[in-house]
This record gives structure tokens, C-alpha cells and sequence, in this order.
């Protein structure tokens, strides 16, 4: 297994516009670590640096503690699985599967071996004879990673490979690929835009925008605790509440004061700030009582197993998400209430 880490890493493409505001991060021997931002956050770049795809300005990078930043793409073990899978269609799954091997100059033994274990691994071992056009979109997709691990690399790169797949299908594989990276004990870094591809699979990810690590950490914890208002609202619906913070921790908004959640930030008495809640965090009270509020209720969007309420809390526009909902009518006036530890004070 590989640790892997960056120092300092820092990239742009055009002078005076930086892709990659210098970039500190550890990745840990075994995980599966997740980089996940918008479109233009730099979460690929990276990536490529990584795989010896892309030169940085300027930093460095280590593997197991070996300076690897300069090192050429072939002499890194690093494997990766690339968004439009990049097989050739005229090979059949075998020849694809075993292509590296034989670039490496691998024997005939290896190379069945190597081809046959990967092809269980992602349960592909009948299909070794078919071409690549003969197969689904998930049966491509497994060949890519097939023919990644297949090499045995210490590091597995993957750049949004599930981006293709229809959602039923996309579940699916999240599954597998987790599944196979634990049973390698492979260290695997994963670009993703998707926010439940990397809340349901990662050990830990990384949140980027505009080429800045905004927050670090396991899913629950990021999703829970969210450091700013970017990261709040990229990862879940959000609900934003601008206020000013009192004596003992309290927080004092328009429609009523309520205790901030004990976190790293500690803002000091006097200081406005915007606080944050998920909406699946707010629910409806019984009756009145020193810790409800009232809102009216304007909207909702019934899903079936949930329904998204729309209110207006004196002026502010809230979010509430209730499962099993029961009817409620559009203008009635309900209390509702939340457990101080989920009322987040946000850094900016």
C-alpha cells in the first residue's frame, strides 16, 4: 500500500490565472480518497500531476516518502481509470485488459495470469473473448478498471468513470469499486462532481473550488460540519441564516436565539456571521415551546418517501425535509425546532 503526499503542489495553464493555489495534502496507505468540487475547481489537474500526466509550477510529491514529482508517468505504479475509458475497440476484452502488460514487456504467463485475476475481480471472466462494441456501458467501464488493475499499481487514479453510466447503473458500480479497492488494499484517489458518489464511497475527501482545498475530512464529519458556506451548499441543501453571536455560544438571529454547534471555530461575542442547518436536521414540533419558532408554511415537493417543505420563518426562507410526511395545507402556521448541535457557525 502507498501513502502519497503533496506539498506545496501549484499549477496554471496562463499566466496570473492559477489552476492550483499551492496544495497541501496527505493521502494515507489503504484509503479511498475523494476529490470532489465543480467543473474548473482543479481536481483533475491534480490528478494528472499525479499520475505524471501533467508537470506542476512548483512543489513536490511523495510516494511511501520517495520524491516522485518529476519522475516519468511509466516509473510511477500508478494506475488510472480515465472518464471515457480509452479502450480500443478493434481489440477484443483480453488484448484490452493485457495492454500494458505487454508495453511493459510482461511474459505470456504474467500477462494471462495478470488478465485472468483482473477479469474476476470485476467479474468479466466470460466476456474475455468479446469486443469492446459488443459490450454495455458498465461492462466497458469494468474493463477500464480491469485493465488498470491488471498492472498491479500501488496507486489507482480514477477521473469521474462513473459520469457515462445511467444512475441504477452508477450505484452499482460504486459498490464494485469500492469493494475491489479494499480487497487490493489498494490506495485509490477518485475525481468526482458527485457529491453521493463521494459521501457514500470515500474514507475521507477533499473539497475543492477554484483550486483551493476548502475542507478535509471523513464524509459524515465534512457533510456535518462544514467549514464554510461553499462547502455547505456543494455538498447538500443548506439552509443560511445571518445572525449575531451572543454571550455563552448563543446565536441570535431575526426570528430567535438559538445555542451554536461546539465546533474548531469559535466565533467571539459581538460578531455577525452566517450560521448553516440541513434541512433533514429541522423538524416539527408538537406544540409551542421555549426552543420552537413558527414559520408558514409556502411549498412543497412530495418525493414519494419525503416531501421538501418551503417556509417562510419572519421573513426568511427556510427548508424542511420530513420523511413519511402526513398532509399539511400551504399557509398553515407550524412550530419547528432543531437540536442545538446542528446549527453551524461558517468561517465565510
Amino acid at each position: 500500500m502507498t501513502s502519497v503526499t503533496i506539498t506545496g503542489i501549484s499549477k496554471s495553464y496562463q499566466a496570473g490565472v492559477p489552476v492550483l493555489k499551492p496544495i497541501d495534502l496527505t493521502i494515507q496507505a489503504g484509503e479511498l480518497f475523494f476529490l470532489l468540487g465543480p467543473s474548473g475547481c482543479g481536481k483533475s489537474t491534480l490528478l494528472r500531476i499525479l499520475a505524471g500526466l501533467v508537470e506542476p509550477d512548483g512543489g513536490s510529491i511523495r510516494f511511501n516518502g520517495r520524491e516522485i514529482t518529476r519522475l516519468p508517468a511509466e516509473k510511477r505504479r500508478a494506475a488510472m481509470v480515465f472518464q471515457n475509458y480509452a479502450l480500443w475497440p478493434h481489440l477484443t476484452v483480453f488484448e484490452n485488459v493485457a495492454f500494458g502488460l505487454r508495453a511493459e514487456g510482461a511474459d505470456n504467463a504474467k500477462i494471462r495470469k495478470e488478465v485472468a485475476d483482473a477479469l474476476e475481480l470485476v467479474q468479466l471472466a466470460d466476456c474475455a473473448e468479446r469486443k469492446i462494441p459488443s459490450l454495455s456501458g458498465g461492462q466497458q467501464q469494468r474493463v477500464a478498471l480491469a485493465r488498470a488493475l491488471a498492472m498491479r499499481p500501488d496507486l489507482l487514479l480514477l477521473d469521474e468513470p462513473l459520469s457515462n453510466l445511467d444512475a441504477r447503473l452508477r450505484d452499482t458500480m460504486r459498490r464494485e469499486i469500492r469493494r475491489i479497492a479494499k480487497e487490493r488494499e489498494l490506495t485509490a484517489i477518485y475525481v468526482t462532481h458527485d457529491r453521493q458518489e463521494a459521501l457514500s464511497m470515500a474514507d475521507r475527501l477533499a473539497v475543492m473550488h477554484q483550486g483551493i482545498l476548502q475542507q478535509v475530512g471523513a464524509p459524515e464529519e465534512v457533510y456535518n460540519l462544514p467549514v464554510n458556506r461553499f462547502v455547505a451548499g456543494f455538498l447538500g441543501d443548506a439552509n443560511f441564516i445571518d445572525g449575531t453571536v451572543t454571550e455563552n455560544g448563543l446565536f441570535q438571529s431575526h426570528f430567535g436565539e438559538f445555542r451554536l454547534a461546539e465546533t474548531a471555530f469559535r466565533p467571539e461575542t459581538g460578531r455577525k456571521i452566517t450560521a448553516a442547518i440541513r434541512p433533514e436536521r429541522i423538524r416539527f414540533a408538537a406544540q409551542k415551546g421555549a426552543h420552537t419558532f413558527s414559520a408558514k408554511l409556502t411549498d412543497r415537493t412530495f418525493l414519494g418517501e419525503c416531501c421538501e417543505w418551503k417556509f417562510d420563518a419572519d421573513g426568511l426562507a427556510l427548508e424542511v425535509t420530513e420523511s413519511a410526511p402526513p398532509m399539511r395545507r400551504i399557509g398553515d402556521v407550524c412550530e419547528l425546532e432543531f437540536d442545538p448541535g446542528h446549527l453551524i457557525a461558517l468561517q465565510g
